[in-house]
């Protein structure tokens, strides 16, 4: 048993320290729950469920269009039999190139490794470690008609 949302367009990032504008698309979204084997096999007389989780599968990019550098990512989704969940992958390009100057691995939610074509290896980012910063969101009031908190203002209220 799963669902899946399908993310279509794109998001806008801007980085004002450095004066960069990116442009980035989304990785699908699934919420998984699947049944195990036993149930597969008996048709469900039996109802033994695995833990529920949250997993992000597709492919996405990351494009800057003042330096010209660009990403091409892809979350892999956890394969019926074995396998890892949460499992990225991605290249980075230097404007105008068709091969990487690094290639990028792990988890999204955990450690990625980059590997670089000059052969050395690191660590990229290691989101464990992250310290988690507040959003600075402007007041709803301020926010134009279909910015996404003005939008779904009325559904976040009646949610909580």
């Amino acid at each position: 048993m799963s669902i899946g949302v399908h993310n279509i367009g794109q998001g806008c990032v801007t980085c004002l320290d450095h004066d960069e504008h990116y442009i980035l698309t989304f990785p699908n979204g699934y919420g998984r729950q699947v049944n195990s084997l036993i149930d597969i096999f008996i048709f469900n007389a039996l109802s033994i469920l695995t833990v529920p989780w949250i997993e992000l599968g597709g492919e996405c990019s990351i494009n800057c269009s003042k330096t010209g550098y660009n990403a091409s990512i892809v979350f892999h989704t956890k394969p019926f039999y074995g396998g890892k969940k949460h499992r990225i992958t991605a290249e980075i390009f230097s404007p105008n190139d068709k091969k990487p100057f690094c290639s990028i691995e792990g988890e999204w939610n955990g450690v990625m490794y980059a590997k670089y074509s000059t052969g050395e290896n690191a660590v990229f980012i290691d989101t464990k470690k992250m310290p988690t910063i507040k959003k600075k969101v402007r007041k709803l009031e301020d926010q134009d008609d279909f910015e996404s908190r003005c939008l779904w203002k009325d559904v976040t209220y009646n949610l909580k």
